[in-house]
């Protein structure tokens, strides 16, 4: 990927699981497709959403090698590494440089809360063993492990790391960065219920959650806030937050899925331990996406 490949719209897909809870490679197939058809900028797979952590290293080698044959370079295509040893790290981008991959998502290591020589140590470690560049993902929210912005100054000087997935849910984060850092980084907007903000102090790029069901929406968006059509933006944003928001919680990865499967483009299946959603956690999605679909606006 050049550095100019590090912008727009890259949806963090989600990971199909037909009834027997294996790969559903047919759906994933469709719904690529669906994606790319909408205009997006790059696709990332093996993320937070994509149920990395349920993923065996086979299954994960899979789905790069599949989704590397089907894009067949039409768009650039990212793998999240979220592993808990850096020698699973390496090994996974030892086999992602192999198949197909043009760059990687990575976290901290997972389930050890890194101090900071860790943490940079492990992004340092992985940066090495791979020939592809690097979008580094913060999601202290989530995870736990916290990279400042003074981190990323420090991480600058490894050529490797061109871009930063920005997921504090802190939008003084962006500028913090870029006074430290200028435009050495790309910096894309992590949260989707952030965008519109994000983009007004600076983000170039979006990894977005509710575009695997609404990409036009998405991708209109992206087009008046990189334009700065700050008004246009903010009614349809106005519209699209109430569905933005369910990227975010516990629970996100089932809400995202549900909302999938009610618009027809794909199914609220997931990986245990994760159980589909009932009751009112399920009746507020489902109100959310009617109420979104009476008003959908034409784009």
């Amino acid at each position: 990927m050049k550095a100019s490949d590090w912008r727009g719209v890259f949806p963090a897909l989600t990971t199909k699981f037909n009834a027997t809870g294996a790969l559903d490679f047919a759906a994933m197939a469709d719904h690529l497709e669906f994606q790319l058809a909408a205009g997006v900028h790059g696709i990332i797979i093996l993320g937070s959403l994509g149920e990395n952590s349920t993923l065996s290293a086979a299954e994960k080698q899979d789905l790069i090698r599949f989704y590397g044959q089907r894009i067949n370079r039409r768009v650039p295509l990212v793998a999240c590494i979220a592993e808990s040893a850096t020698r699973d790290a390496l090994a996974l981008t030892s086999a992602g440089d192999e198949l197909g991959v043009d760059g990687y998502m990575v976290l901290p290591p997972m389930r050890y809360p890194s101090d900071k020589p860790e943490t940079l140590g492990y992004l340092r470690a992985v940066a090495a063993g791979t020939q592809r560049p690097i979008m580094l993902y913060n999601n202290p929210v989530a995870y736990g492990t916290d990279l400042l912005p003074e981190d990323f100054a420090e991480l600058a000087s490894e050529p490797r790391f061109v871009a930063i997935k920005e997921s504090s849910a802190n939008t003084r984060r962006m500028s913090a960065i870029r006074r430290l850092t200028g435009d050495r980084y790309a910096l894309f907007c992590g949260v989707d219920d952030l965008a519109l903000e994000c983009f007004a102090v600076g983000a170039v790029g979006w990894v977005a959650g509710l575009v695997v069901a609404f990409p036009r929406e998405t991708m209109r968006l992206y087009t008046l806030m990189t334009e700065q059509r700050w008004e246009e933006a903010r009614v349809l944003y106005d519209w699209f937050l109430p569905l933005l928001e369910l990227d975010i919680g516990p629970k996100f990865i089932q809400q995202i899925k549900l909302v999938e499967e009610l618009v027809g483009v794909g199914s609220e299946r997931v990986r245990a331990p994760r159980l589909a959603l009932t009751g009112r956690e399920r009746e507020r999605v489902e109100q959310i996406v009617a109420a979104a679909l009476a008003s959908r606006p034409d784009c």
